[in-house]
């Protein structure tokens, strides 16, 4: 009987319910839209992360991590064999791996060279896929190098320009190589490009004295979900070495993601704040309005608990109807955007690349989400109605009469 009552006081002032309905509608569509923005850049930042830099898990020997010494290298064969056909694995990277010094006319800068297996490195991290000019490492050409393309704009370099990279062998002795750049890559992640030089695994082993041996083993798996079951085998399976998964190789995507639910609860909590104080500010009106209404309803016998669930059941009605309509706009919106993306490229290219991130977006509205955006509407909407029901409370029926 109470919401009847309320959602015919609700119509009593059509714009006025309006209005509030539309700003609640556009709060959630507002508030929901930016979550999913927010959701997908995360997952876009976790593909990244898998798909193109670190893989799934990497194996290390125990004291590489400290100082990337060559001499901290483990057998190439073993390894291939006990990791090649294993199930969950869909691609395997074995790489010998170094910090050195790139030296050229134009100056010089400390990076990490990589001794990778073309074909390997493709299935992995589909590293061709980033050559943007020249061409993608081939075996039969001796000391090719690929080179960031920003790295490459810093140190003047072009295609076909000779760089000497400076690095420690096995012995610990510094050794010297010349290489010529075959073709400029761009990733995802600009910090990191500028740090990673990629030439052909037997290349560098020749240099730093490691053929037959590697420093890090990528692993890309079948599917997401098997992560913890196959590292758990593989530590089993090398309990001498150091296995580690996405999450303590990247520890920074795995922050971003461990954050995404506190965000999203900022985002809408912030805008509900701004949509309460309206709801308040309409409520009293409706309240002292009809004074002299609420007097008689007092006068003749209505309860104070049923004059506040009243005005209550009128102020959650309000959200009721406009909360699933800014949602529902979002929702479409999300999915229309989630099969064309938002291309950032033009206006922020260079700012998500900066940060590691994907220039086109892919929205996300995670269902969990929906379910806590509506409650926390609801919640809201309670709140917003205890002032405006308490002052309906303070009446006095004779006074509220007299007007």
């Amino acid at each position: 009987m109470l919401f009847i009552i309320a959602w015919r006081n609700l119509w009593r002032n059509r714009a006025r319910s309006s209005i509030i309905i539309i700003s609640v509608a556009l709060g959630m569509w507002a508030g929901s839209f930016i979550n999913a923005v927010y959701f997908g850049m995360g997952k876009a930042r976790l593909r990244i992360a898998i798909d193109h830099e670190v893989s799934h898990i990497q194996v290390h020997h125990p004291k590489f991590g400290e100082d990337q010494e060559a001499i901290f290298s483990m057998d190439a064969d073993s390894l291939r064999l006990g990791l090649e056909g294993r199930p969950g694995i869909k691609a395997l990277a074995l790489r010998s791996v170094g910090a050195g010094m790139l030296a050229t006319a134009s100056g010089s800068r400390g990076i990490q060279v990589n001794g990778v297996n073309p074909a390997a490195e493709q299935a992995t991290r589909n590293l061709a896929g980033f050559v943007r000019q020249g061409t993608y490492l081939d075996t039969t050409q001796r000391n090719r190098v690929l080179v960031s393309t920003k790295l490459a704009e810093k140190l003047k370099l072009k295609i076909g320009s000779k760089i000497v990279v400076t690095l420690l062998d096995t012995a610990g002795a510094i050794t010297s190589g010349a290489f010529r750049i075959c073709g400029l890559y761009q990733s995802e992640n600009a910090p990191q490009d500028e740090l990673n030089i990629f030439v052909v695994k037997s290349d560098l082993d020749r240099l730093i004295g490691t053929t037959g041996r590697i420093h890090e083993a990528a692993i890309l798996l079948q599917q997401d979900e098997d992560i913890a079951t196959v590292h758990t085998a593989i530590t089993q399976a090398f309990p001498h070495l150091k296995v580690e998964r996405w999450q303590d190789l990247s520890p920074e995507t795995d922050l971003i993601l461990s954050s995404l639910d506190t965000y999203a609860l900022i985002f809408i909590v912030i805008i509900l704040l701004a949509l309460s104080f309206g709801i308040i500010n309409t409520m009293l009106m409706a309240v002292l309005e009809r004074t002299r209404e609420l007097g008689v309803l007092m006068a003749v016998g209505m309860n104070k608990q049923r004059i506040f669930g009243m005005v209550v059941s009128e102020t959650i009605l309000l959200a009721i109807i406009g909360a699933p309509l800014g949602l529902l706009a979002a929702w479409l919106l999300v999915i229309w955007l989630s099969r064309t993306g938002i291309d950032l490229s033009v206006i922020m290219g260079e700012v998500m690349r900066d940060f590691g991130y994907a220039t086109i977006i892919y929205p996300e509205l995670p269902r969990h989400n929906v379910l806590q955006t509506i409650g926390l509407v609801l919640l809201a909407a309670m709140l917003a109605a205890i002032f405006p029901a308490w002052k309906a409370l303070r009446l006095r029926p004779v006074d509220a009469i007299r007007g």
